[in-house]
């Protein structure tokens, strides 16, 4: 089941580019800590940090765990993973909401909160990639296509109920991917292809400008609450606020820990949603290209490992995993950029936080375990 030779046989050159991606994230965070700017201390390893750190150290572990773990040992746990994860969002309707929603579960004693959406993205891919082997030979039919659409649609609609829409969007694009390799009814795909180019060109025109936000509200708000719609202003403080940083960056930046903007708090939540554009006011246009170039590289390392892999579980497995890691890139920039509505979704290894970290090393550690065992047979 777990076997440390299969370390050795791993794609090294991702541990670099993880490595770079966790550094940024530090400088970020220490930078934009409320403890740590503006003399409050002068030292690198704010409280913040240190918390980072320690989810860092954690992540490496979870990490090798699933490296070394053989993936097709997933196949026979990917129902009890999928009806634990169902269990654990519906659960939190029965607990204390945490700022007025139900994301997370609070664990007492230690003080540390929960977030299920986080675990359920790569529960859904896991699940999906077993179904989609099971139905190979039917997989163009519509009872498959149906059965396919609930695996997903569940977890889709509890986590649309939190509210947390940011997270139930990601699995949109990482379904229509799967379905796309796994040869799902090609009518159903070429529909669901359809609507989501159809929602991203109005969304698009939206926050460019062409399309009148106020003119469109009495007709969007017969289908959505007023709150969910109101995210697609494209006036709103946030992005505002995380394009000035951009633009304050120039090409250089400022320089570390010496933004004025960021720095005095002028950008809402610097160091979880915001890590982007705070990171470009400080290390300017050259930076970002920098940051882009590793996630790039980071996506290019996922896609070889879905070519290599020896089986069909496998290789959806490993592509459902990579659009899973791409999508929280595109969805974060695309926010932070002004061309797609704030919806909460972290950048991956940047941004602060526990269950992100947790979730992406797993994904990272499941990729390199297809990929030490391409060959084994």
């Amino acid at each position: 089941m777990w076997s440390h030779r299969t370390i050795f046989r791993i794609d090294w050159r991702m541990i670099p580019l993880i490595l770079a991606l966790m550094a940024i994230s530090l400088l970020v965070i220490s930078a934009t800590d409320p403890i740590g700017y503006h003399g409050y201390t002068s030292g690198f390893l704010t409280p913040k940090v240190l918390k980072q750190i320690q989810r860092f150290a954690l992540g490496w572990g979870v990490y090798l765990f699933f490296a070394g773990f053989d993936y097709n040992k997933l196949r026979e746990w990917a129902w009890f993973l999928y009806l634990g994860m169902v269990f654990a969002l519906l659960g939190l309707f029965f607990v204390p909401s945490i700022q007025n929603v139900h994301r997370w579960y609070k664990i007492p004693l230690i003080g540390v909160s929960f977030q299920p959406s986080e675990y359920a993205k790569l529960i859904v891919v896991i699940t999906l990639s077993w179904f989609l082997e099971r139905s190979r030979s039917t997989a163009s039919s519509w009872r498959t296509a149906f059965s396919a659409l609930t695996i997903v649609g569940i977890p889709f609609l509890m986590i649309l109920k939190q509210p947390d829409l940011g997270t139930a969007l990601v699995l949109c694009p990482v379904t229509l991917g799967m379905f796309y390799l796994g040869g799902v009814q090609p009518h159903l795909v070429r529909f669901l292809g359809a609507c989501g180019i159809a929602f991203l060109l109005v969304v698009l025109l939206i926050f460019s400008g062409l399309l009148s936000h106020e003119e469109l509200r009495p007709m969007a708000t017969r289908f959505v609450k007023e709150y969910q719609y109101e995210r697609l202003n494209p006036s709103n403080h946030h992005q505002w606020a995380a394009l000035t940083a951009i633009g304050v960056g120039g090409l250089s930046g400022s320089g570390w820990r010496a933004s004025e903007f960021t720095g005095r708090g002028w950008l809402p939540y610097g160091y979880t949603d915001s890590v982007f554009p705070a990171f470009g006011e400080e290390f300017g246009l050259i930076g970002l290209l920098a940051l882009l170039a590793i996630f790039y590289a980071l996506i290019y390392f996922g896609f070889q490992v879905t070519l290599v892999a020896k089986d069909h579980f496998g290789r959806m497995l490993s592509a459902g995993v990579t659009i899973y890691i791409a999508m929280h890139i595109l969805v974060n920039i695309g926010m932070m950029c002004g061309l797609l509505p704030v919806t909460g979704v972290p950048l991956i290894l940047v941004s602060y936080g526990g269950s992100s970290v947790f979730v992406t090393m797993a994904a990272l550690g499941i990729l390199q375990s297809i990929y030490s065992r391409r060959f084994m047979f």
